[in-house]
């Protein structure tokens, strides 16, 4: 092969390497971080004590206790009662009974999205879940703390959509995606940096530059999560945008935030190595050796001797 095209070969290998490094990252991620329903519930679990998720979390109880409220006397409530139905709530926001609540409906709404995600059978289907036994856990630590007409709250077994089935359907068609992508993503990067290396003419030029491209794919998966923050937060509608989106999309993506400096660390790591290696490496070949010392002849005999 002529020394030309392996060059150009091996640069764009590389590449494609370090272009595949961080989509490989990303791919391990949502297969491995969000789509793991123990993680997911210990990632959310801490935004339970966070104010702006307990502020809406007390919003949304306030307001559909009010709406049922409503339906009951058919007519709108006071304002008296709205805030003192928003001050129950804020105060409930700050139990443990709020917590394990949290804690449950997390792990049934994941899963069930999960389930849906996973199975082809599901296609058309929205994903629906029944929380009953997750209000029925509340109102059992409530009645356990001693809180007055806590054995009263009804536990109704309503069936709640999570996601639409137009929207469960390109989730599932991404999930498969990213589920294979995970697998293969890793091996063709380290399968291009290899060869991209090996073709090279300098190889440690090829280790240095395949080290900064690694670090730059590192540098650029940050810069998506912040980017990703900012649109998600902004696409969010009604009570769960603002601070408290923010809070949830902060704790999901900490794995992928520290795994993208991770990749900036490794590569500059390798860049770094290399250049010393084929700086320094050689002088130390290159320095003059010291000449060994040679044994002293024997005397020559001379015509007083002989």
């Amino acid at each position: 092969m002529l020394p030309r095209l392996r060059g150009v070969l091996s640069a764009v290998l590389l590449a494609l390497a370090c272009l595949l490094a961080p989509c490989a990252v990303l791919a391990g991620w949502a297969v491995r971080g969000p789509a793991d329903t123990d993680r997911y519930v210990a990632a959310v679990a801490p935004l339970a004590d966070d104010p702006d998720v307990g502020e809406a979390a007390a919003d949304t109880l306030g307001d559909g206790f009010t709406g049922l409220v409503d339906e009951v006397t058919a007519g709108p409530v006071s304002g008296s009662v709205r805030l003192f139905v928003r001050d129950a709530a804020r105060s409930f926001t700050r139990t443990e009974a709020f917590r394990e609540g949290w804690d449950a409906a997390n792990r049934t709404v994941h899963a069930a999205v999960l389930r849906a995600l996973r199975d082809d059978g599901a296609a058309g289907r929205p994903v629906t879940v029944d929380l009953a036994p997750v209000t029925e856990r509340v109102r059992d630590r409530l009645a356990e703390d001693h809180v007055p007409f806590a054995r009263r709250i009804p536990v109704r077994h309503t069936a709640v959509t999570v996601l639409p089935a137009h929207e469960t359907d390109r989730l599932r068609k991404g999930y498969h995606v990213l589920d294979v992508a995970a697998v293969w993503l890793p091996l063709a990067a380290v399968v291009f940096a290899l060869t991209g290396i090996a073709l090279a003419a300098r190889r440690r030029r090829a280790v240095t530059a395949a080290g900064i491209g690694t670090a730059l794919g590192g540098a650029l998966l940050a810069l998506t999560v912040v980017v990703g923050r900012r649109l998600t937060v902004t696409e969010l509608p009604g009570p769960v945008d603002g601070p408290a989106a923010g809070a949830v999309y902060d704790a999901l993506t900490e794995t992928l935030r520290t795994a993208s400096w991770l990749l900036v660390a490794l590569g500059l790591t390798v860049a770094l190595a290399s250049w010393l290696t084929e700086r320094y490496g050689h002088r130390l070949h290159r320095r003059p050796r010291a000449p060994r010392a040679t044994e002293p002849s024997p005397p020559r005999p001379t015509r007083t001797g002989l």
